[in-house]
């Protein structure tokens, strides 16, 4: 058969006997589902290509955040951040040699530097005991790990300007400030970055944001990582770390990272965070919202229309997009057996084609049921919630109350 939009079939002996002249129809045929849709992501706060939108038209990074984060203030924030390196999968944590390397006792809070030799390359934290350390060097000529010290503690190695971070793949990241082993359970040490709130946006925004884009854009993006960060660490004091390093927190690459345009955006809003009756709003941003901003929990997520994120010349390919399911994942996503039926029984109503999804309804075999978009969006793997399913003119519903959205 061809593709067409399982959505818009209902098979009843009546359509049958409607269509036959038209096609051949096989009722136990699975057929494939177009969904068209809007944006990338959650659609919450700013959107990152209508800030790139917005700073073309000529708005100010004031501007862009009053925008995206109505009735919010602007303040200031320093000190550090704790981040997980999710990459880092072994039992412990293996650097480069390089001058001026330490290591810190954190609690006795003794820091000891390291000798150098020509024959030492590597040096790591692994586990001790019950919840100590021992620090060890690699000997390069015979291949071999000597013990260097013990601690009844956590360690970190920290004092060098940026640490090469060798991961189990052998390949090296690097990263500046410290990088610090957590206790956790069972023989395993996890590896946290701890750096500077603004040597940590050095990482983060060239990986979130696109380094060519507008100063605007990329000032925008500096303050909403600040602080998206500093919420996040006001509520992690009892964890070992306040972030991670991939999409579920923020993305971040270390050292490596770093460009000079986004390194000058940082350097310009250093410090400056968004406020919310003087706490550090949870500024939360997504690619692009397809129009519309989506409304939240709080006061400064609102929803309205956003004519930047498709402003021309901001090059964004999340506009509009078209995917293809098959019959199975559809099935899969409901739980109804054979899908006769599929539709957007409601929208927000704001924004291009009556507004973001909100439930999305599947007749089938065993019954009726409906799904909120964002979850449709998760099993299915869509860009967003924002979705429609095109319908084919020779597929007709034959309950016009079933009328597709179209």
């Amino acid at each position: 058969m061809n593709k067409r939009a399982v959505a818009a079939i209902v098979l009843s002996s009546t359509l049958i006997s409607a269509t036959a002249q038209a096609r051949e129809i096989d009722p136990t045929a699975a057929a494939d589902t177009t969904i068209s849709g809007r944006g990338f992501g959650h659609g919450r706060g700013m959107s990152q290509y209508g800030a790139q939108g917005a700073a073309i038209a000529g708005k100010s990074v004031k501007q862009i955040l009053d925008f995206y984060y109505p009735g919010t203030t602007t303040g200031k924030a320093t000190g550090s951040i704790r981040v997980r390196v999710t990459a880092d999968t072994t039992d412990g944590i293996r650097v480069g040699v390089v001058n001026h390397l330490k290591v810190r006792d954190l609690i006795t809070r003794k820091v000891y530097e390291l000798p150098r030799a020509s024959t030492r390359n590597q040096w790591s934290i692994d586990p001790y005991g019950d919840h100590g350390t021992k620090v060890s060097s690699f000997n390069s000529k015979t291949r071999t790990w000597t013990l260097w010290k013990t601690f009844t503690g956590i360690t970190q190695f920290e004092g060098a300007p940026v640490i090469g971070l060798i991961l189990p793949s052998g390949a090296v990241r690097r990263y500046r400030g410290a990088l610090r082993a957590v206790d956790v359970s069972g023989v395993h040490l996890d590896t946290v970055n701890v750096v500077s709130l603004e040597y940590y946006l050095r990482g983060v925004v060239p990986r979130e944001a696109v380094s060519s884009w507008k100063p605007a854009a990329l000032q925008a993006q500096a303050i909403a990582a600040r602080t998206y960060s500093v919420f996040h660490r006001s509520r992690a004091t009892r964890k070992a770390y306040d972030l991670c390093d991939t999409t579920a927190c923020q993305v971040y690459g270390g050292y490596d990272s770093e460009k000079s345009s986004t390194n000058t955006a940082i350097a310009a809003t250093v410090g400056q965070v968004r406020w919310y009756k003087g706490k550090p709003i949870i500024a939360e941003f997504s690619s692009s919202n397809g129009g519309a901003t989506a409304a939240g929990p709080i006061p400064y997520q609102v929803m309205k229309a956003d004519g930047w994120d498709a402003y021309p010349g901001n090059g964004n390919p999340n506009v509009t997009w078209t995917v293809t399911r098959t019959a199975a994942e559809i099935e899969a996503a409901f739980a109804v057996g054979t899908i006769q039926s599929l539709r957007v029984v409601k929208r927000t109503g704001v924004g291009p084609s009556g507004g973001r999804a909100v439930t999305v309804e599947a007749v089938g075999s065993k019954g009726k049921r409906a799904l909120t978009a964002d979850q449709f969006r998760i099993r299915l793997h869509l860009r967003s919630g924002w979705i429609a399913f095109p319908v084919d003119p020779l597929d007709i519903p034959t309950d016009p109350s079933m009328t597709l959205d179209r």
